[in-house]
């Protein structure tokens, strides 16, 4: 018997270094997922802060917009009050899209759509009933996404009030050319103005629209917006694209 109790004590040995393996490895795994959970925690809650952080940046830039936007508005119709009646049943319906649909964090294209419409007719006041305004719409109402909230409210605002704003209405080539569109799940506006010579004095807040707008896009859309601007000649213009599937895609997925 004396004989087996050298491998009989090997055998407890090995059996006593494997146990010990096992533990050791399942401490580490534990350890390991621990970690993992940890860090994935964190990364959840840095996610949480940025969202919210986002959001107060939003809120923040729309308080911006809409007193910048009211004052240019009020502008135009103070600039001829001979038609005061006529745009101030545009700027009812500007209004009621400011104050109530604008407050939801999305629109649909649609909606957009026709606040650009009005915003253009009270802008037109600041021109002569002669001067070249060119302004089209093409919209697929049979998209899936046209009457779908995926649309940052007032995207439009920036590009048509810096067309009449920089336009040089003096000069009898003058124009300005607004186009906006919904196709393919893609939202499109291109405008298009011949630049005046005396651009406006740079005040101390001006640039307020520009910051916002650009601002806006980034945090909203991030890479799934494209904007475009370019000066030929004497001819400003400006493009912006917006795919609302690839960006109701990402929502999705990610939650």
């Amino acid at each position: 018997m004396n004989i087996f109790l050298p491998l009989i004590y090997s055998c407890i040995l090995l059996i006593i270094i494997l146990l010990l393996t096992v533990i050791y490895l399942l401490v580490k795994i534990s350890r390991k997922n621990k970690a993992q959970k940890e860090t994935e925690e964190a990364f959840e809650h840095l996610r949480q802060y940025e969202n919210k952080y986002n959001q107060l940046q939003l809120e923040s830039l729309q308080a911006k917009l809409n007193p910048h936007l009211f004052k240019n508005i009020l502008n135009s119709i103070q600039s001829h009050a001979y038609q005061t009646y006529f745009a101030m049943d545009k700027l009812a319906n500007v209004l009621d899209y400011i104050l109530y649909e604008s407050r939801n964090r999305f629109v649909s294209p649609k909606e957009e759509m026709e606040f650009a419409l009005n915003l253009i007719e009270i802008n037109k006041i600041k021109i002569s009933p002669l001067f070249e305004l060119k302004v089209k719409l093409k919209a697929d109402e049979q998209d899936v996404l046209y009457e779908q909230q995926l649309l940052a409210p007032l995207v439009c605002v920036e590009l048509i009030e810096n067309a009449f704003k920089h336009a040089d209405i003096q000069s009898p080539s003058a124009f300005i050319s607004i186009e906006i569109g919904f196709s393919d799940h893609l939202f499109f506006m291109t405008v298009a103005n011949k630049i005046s010579p005396k651009m406006p004095l740079k005040k101390e807040k001006s640039g307020i629209g520009t910051e916002t707008f650009e601002q806006r896009l980034k945090i909203i859309y991030k890479d799934n917006f494209k904007l475009e601007k370019s000066v030929n000649e004497d001819v400003f213009i400006a493009n912006l694209k917006i795919n609302l599937l690839e960006y109701k895609t990402k929502m999705l997925a990610s939650g």
